[in-house]
């Protein structure tokens, strides 16, 4: 792989046969791996799209292509297909961890209206919600993505979230998003061996359905809760039990955010729609497990 380049022959030539067709009597496609390039050296480099150079061909197709893609599940489709190669050769550790990070917002990507106030719906991952993932943290006007990967730091789900949001809420929602196809017969998996998980995600309700899944939980309890659990004497419940062991492994979580943020155009937001936003940190997803030896 070059300079020029930003997919290797043997990346391409995995998910070129999962990129779509034109049906019917439409326009062909410009060539999608020119496309595709452009689209990650976009978000690699965080310009903007009308600096783009000139070998990815018109920027405006470019953006369109990305745009129409993340709208219509193709990246998450493409990523799907990745997952069920992997899981198939068994390279997926299902210990996952999940956790969240955020990015601030750019001006450029806060100029829509917004409605702010109401409970948002970040769960539908093709509408466009009305607050656009955007809310204001402590660093002002702010996304948080929330992540699961599996144990060796590959992403298996992503959401987005408005920066003020809470993690515990978004927790069962990111792990029913988890669904990798099995090769041949068979329901896709969706059950994790184990969740790893920081203090935030600590509530009963969580470990409730966890333990009716038959997921191990590996989350510590906070102090608070440990006092608030002790004045309740009998009626308070049993104390916590985690691996503290196991709960080292999380880190991998810490640092595929870290891997993530070297797209300086997934480190600040600079898209308007959380769909299109999302679509990119999917787009990350894929490349993160096509660097994987299983699907080189």
């Amino acid at each position: 792989m070059t300079r020029a380049q930003e997919l290797s022959d043997a990346q391409w030539e995995r998910i070129a046969p999962l990129m779509p067709l034109v049906r019917g009597r439409s326009r062909p496609f410009r060539d999608h791996r020119q496309v595709v390039e452009g689209i990650v050296h976009r978000y690699r480099c965080g310009i903007a799209w009308r600096d783009l150079p000139e070998r990815f061909g018109p920027w405006q197709t470019v953006w369109k292509r990305h745009a129409r893609f993340s709208r219509d599940g193709t990246w998450d489709r493409i990523l799907t297909a990745v997952l069920a190669d992997a899981d198939a050769a068994g390279d997926i550790d299902w210990a996952v961890s999940i956790d969240s990070t955020i990015n601030r917002a750019h001006q450029h990507a806060t100029t829509l209206p917004r409605v702010t106030g109401g409970t948002m719906n970040h769960r539908n991952l093709r509408v466009e919600p009305g607050d656009h993932a955007i809310g204001r943290s402590r660093g002002g006007l702010s996304t948080k993505i929330h992540h699961a990967v599996d144990g060796k730091g590959r992403p298996l789900a992503v959401l987005l979230g408005p920066g003020q949001g809470g993690d515990a809420p978004m927790c069962l929602p990111v792990l029913n998003t988890i669904r990798v196809p099995r090769k041949g017969s068979g329901r896709p998996r969706t059950r994790p061996d184990a969740v790893l998980a920081d203090k935030a995600y600590s509530s009963r309700a969580i470990r409730a359905e966890l333990r009716r899944r038959g997921v191990v939980s590996v989350i510590p309890e906070p102090r608070n809760q440990q006092g608030h659990r002790k004045r309740r004497g009998s009626a308070g419940g049993r104390p916590v039990t985690y691996d503290p062991d196991q709960y080292k492994r999380r880190n991998v979580v810490e640092r595929a955010f870290n891997a993530l943020k070297h797209w300086r155009g997934l480190a600040t937001r600079y898209d308007k729609h959380a769909v299109t936003y999302r679509g990119a940190v999917v787009l990350a997803a894929i490349l993160a497990w096509l660097r994987a030896p299983t699907c080189r």
